[in-house]
């Protein structure tokens, strides 16, 4: 008698997948991995066999590593290995493209791992592209929108699809990457996406423009936030150097970008007076160029920061301004300038100027021990070979700086013009800016072998940025890159330093007087402070460093960076134990961060590195532990407004309970003194605001964080510093877009009727045939009285308030229904929404992310344990 093979018996698959759940739950993997393999040869067809599994998997929509519907497939692609006739050409063609759609409708909310495995088992790549492109667009109409361009990536569809319908959504649901990445790869989609941003940053733009273009979108302020022209700027200069695009396709941007720098030029002239007249008029004519609108705006800038109407007369003469365009008075005091004055003339520095500075200049900045007969210019191949048998002998230290036009973000990375080679009696300026000296060729020879010199210590500050210039001169650094040997950053020193709470000079810390402005050190500056008794005057650093000649004054600065480095080794190495360092520096490397153990409490940011102030003082958040006498309290009581420099550390805040006002990117800090003046808020900000938002508020009030700090590490401090009792029932008691703390729970059914009703449910039967199941599964108590999650502590208001007609609270806000995707209803019984801006919420993975990253700081009550040990 024949016996049945497996393949005939044909085991069901509903309990093969019940079989490998059980084991799932077990976490008996290996039994797991057997009955896998044994069940797949007994199914009698396992393509279709494999979908039925993963569709009634738990957890199968995301398809996340950690399921068991990943596992499954995991285990299946093992398997097919060793059957290869399971293919879909097996099958005939009306069962093999029913599949096809079965696998493409499961791939539609999953991970990028767990459909690209669909794809080629299904052979999805091969379906009609009307086929393809329906299923794309259905997503599209369901507000599906990450969901469709995901899906049309991995489906290669992004040359049939409109660009703008695709990409305008996710840019407003914060989902720029997602746009990227729609786009990356085609120059033309690349291009459009580009044209599109900088359209955004016309003046003349509209939000009104979006909603007429796209009605369909839900546009809040919210969402106009993330297209403000400053945001919005950036993204585009970053894309132009990523897809590698002419900047002549966004003149908007460079328009606003170059339009900033002029303001900035004004503040550092005539504000800050931190910047001689030679290098502001060197800039202003650069930033300007040949915009006639530019030019105008300079004109009324001078008017309104100098007030000075002979300057503005000047410049309207040299652009040619016409007389309509003038502002009020220059058109007059064009006519009365005596002829010599009608020509903007800079006086000849370079000639005028001593190498020695004068005495108070002596007194305040650190002075270049050398003469000027010392210092060498290098500007032929002649010069080029005597710099270099003096700078790599072998066992000598050099001092290795860079100087470079600043562009004012105009330009990604400049191309270095100056590099300054200091040793131990004298300082070599490579002039790149040279005829010739640049491209010869011994001169990249000249550079690697100076970097890979094993016997020649090279000393320098915030390299990093030294050697991105370095290859943005030279692109064969791109191909070949540079071999660093015997290389000490004296960043990473300095930051150790820091690290180690040190805060010595020789001759103590004294005010720095630039201009008539008081300025904080920072950087190298800060360091040969506190080293030598002295900062760096860094009025030259701004300057035009490829305009010949250099005037004196630049030279001075040039030879004075590159020469503080050696002098600062010098006394670091001689008493390394006094800084707190160990006995040889070159140990110290950027990988010793000590994260752990004293954390730099300071807000300069990576090169900017402030000196710490006292435990002491008030208003500087710089403990870990709170105060003795700081009580505990609960998240609810603590009320906060972050600058727009901490938005990261206010959205976790608001998160873990505390109530957080956050400013937008268009608001001005002192926004922030008045918040906290008005509603008794505590500041929370980093940098140079501090200073003035201290003043406005009482002691304590304003707090300082580190720049350079992650958001998530911030908020640890935070909580510390007020010493806030954090429980698992505090994450997510408000909203995460408004900060209210009022939720309606609205349930599965009512959630479904509520999409239906506006129309976002439209050709879903199968999905409302799914939910009406599962409704009659749940008992009327449950949809009456739903059981709200233990760890959301807030106030609860009920649905009756929610009108029924237009689906929204008393305030006003409607529910934000575009943005529940309609495959989310079959697995979510309960969704919460916010009853002052409509944002709807379901219970999620993120919870338990959330909790594990704040873990070292919870307070897990018994009721809590629970809870929190399931989620983690």
């Amino acid at each position: 008698m024949d016996r049945k093979t497996p393949e005939a018996a044909g085991l069901d698959p509903v309990v093969l997948r019940d079989q490998l759940s059980e084991l799932w739950n077990r976490k008996d993997l290996q039994a797991l991995h057997l009955a896998a393999f044994q069940g797949f040869s007994k199914l009698s067809e396992p393509l279709e066999a494999l979908l039925t599994i993963l569709e009634g998997c738990p957890g199968k929509p995301k398809g996340r590593s950690h399921t068991l519907g990943h596992h499954i497939l995991m285990e299946f692609l093992t398997w097919v290995k060793e059957h290869p006739q399971v293919t879909l050409s097996s099958l005939l063609e009306q069962q093999a493209l029913e599949l096809q759609q079965r696998a493409l409708s499961l791939i539609r909310d999953t991970q990028a791992n767990f459909a690209d495995n669909l794809i080629n088992i299904y052979q999805l790549n091969s379906m009609d592209r009307a086929i393809l492109l329906l299923n794309i667009m259905k997503l599209h109409s369901l507000h599906c929108y990450k969901e469709a361009a995901a899906l049309s990536i991995k489906l290669k569809l992004q040359k049939d699809l409109n660009m703008e319908e695709i990409c305008v959504p996710l840019i407003l649901q914060n989902k720029l990457g997602m746009a990227e990445s729609f786009v990356t790869g085609d120059n033309h989609l690349e291009q459009q996406l580009v044209t599109l941003l900088d359209s955004w940053c016309h003046p003349g733009f509209r939000e009104e423009e979006i909603s007429k273009r796209f009605p369909h979108l839900f546009v809040t302020k919210h969402c106009m936030s993330l297209i403000h022209p400053k945001i919005v700027t950036k993204h585009i200069f970053r894309l132009v150097e990523k897809f590698n695009i002419d900047q002549g396709l966004c003149p908007n941007a460079l328009h606003k970008r170059r339009l900033d720098s002029l303001r900035f030029l004004m503040y550092k002239r005539f504000v800050e007076k931190t910047m001689t007249d030679e290098n502001w008029s060197d800039h202003v004519q650069y930033v300007v160029a040949d915009d006639s609108e530019l030019q105008i705006q300079l004109v009324e800038l001078l008017v309104k920061y100098s007030g000075c109407l002979s300057k503005a007369s000047q410049w309207s003469l040299r652009y040619k301004i016409p007389r309509n365009r003038l502002p009020f008075g220059v058109w007059e005091t064009q006519q009365s300038l005596p002829s010599d004055l009608q020509q903007i003339g800079v006086r000849d520095s370079a000639k005028t100027e001593d190498w020695k500075p004068s005495r108070s200049h002596c007194k305040t900045f650190y002075q270049v021990p050398l003469t000027k007969e010392n210092v060498h210019f290098v500007d032929s191949p002649e010069a080029l070979r005597r710099c270099r048998n003096i700078v790599l002998k072998e066992g000598g230290i050099v001092g290795v700086d860079m100087e470079w036009q600043p562009t004012f973000g105009c330009i990604s990375t400049q191309q270095v013009a100056l590099i300054q080679l200091a040793v131990l009696d004298q300082v070599f300026l490579l002039d790149l800016c040279a005829n010739g000296l640049c491209q010869h060729p011994d001169t990249i020879i000249f550079i690697r072998s100076l970097f890979s010199e094993r016997s020649v210590l090279k000393l320098g500050y915030g390299m990093s940025g030294d050697v991105k210039c370095l290859i943005a001169t030279w692109h064969q650094l791109l191909d070949e890159p540079l071999q660093m040997e015997a290389m000490l950053d004296l960043l990473n020193v300095h930051q150790k330093i820091q690290r180690r709470k040190v805060n010595r000079t020789q001759k103590g810390h004294k005010e720095v007087v630039v201009g008539k402005s008081q300025q904080a050190e920072k950087g190298l500056s800060l360091l040969v402070q506190q080293v030598l008794g002295r900062p760096l005057d860094k009025t030259e650093q701004m300057s035009n460093w490829e305009k010949r000649p250099l005037r004196i004054s630049q030279i001075r600065y040039a030879v004075a960076d590159a020469c503080c480095l050696l002098d600062v080794y010098s006394v670091l190495s001689s008493n390394p134990a006094y800084f707190g360092l160990p006995a040889d520096l070159r140990s110290i490397s950027s990988s010793q961060s000590e994260k752990k153990e004293d954390k730099t409490q300071e807000c300069q940011g990576a090169q900017g590195v402030s000196p710490r102030s006292s435990n002491t003082e008030k208003g500087l958040l710089c403990g870990e532990k709170p105060s003795e006498d700081t009580p505990p309290r609960p998240p609810q009581q603590l009320r906060v407004v972050c600058d727009n420099m901490l938005q990261g550390l206010g959205r976790y805040l608001r998160c873990l309970g505390v109530d957080v006002i956050v400013l937008e990117n268009t608001d001005d800090h002192r926004v922030a003194a008045k918040l906290a003046q008005a509603e008794g808020r505590f500041i929370l900000t980093c940098g140079q605001p501090f200073q003035s938002l201290r003043s406005q508020v009482g002691e304590g009030r304003c707090l300082s964080l580190d720049c350079s700090e992650k958001a998530r590490d911030q908020a640890v401090r935070v909580l510390r510093h007020f010493n806030v009792q954090l429980t698992p029932s505090d994450i997510f008691s408000r909203c995460q877009a408004c900060n209210n703390d009022e939720y309606a729970a609205v349930p599965r059914k009512d959630m479904a009727r509520m999409l239906q009703q506006k129309g976002f449910l439209q050709g879903e039967d199968n999905i409302d045939h799914t939910i009406l199941q599962q409704q009659e599964e749940e008992t009327l108590g449950d949809i009456l009285t739903p059981e709200f999650p233990r760890y959301v502590q807030c106030q609860w208001a009920p649905l009756s308030e929610l009108n029924p007609d237009t689906l929204t609270f008393p305030g006003g806000a409607p529910i934000q229904l575009h943005a529940v995707p309609p495959a989310v209803l079959p697995r979510i019984p309960l969704f919460y929404v916010c009853t002052r801006c409509g944002k709807v919420f379901w219970e999620g993975s993120h919870f338990g992310r959330v909790l594990s990253m704040f873990q070292e700081v919870l307070h897990i009550a018994g009721e809590d344990t629970k809870s929190a040990a399931a989620a983690l």
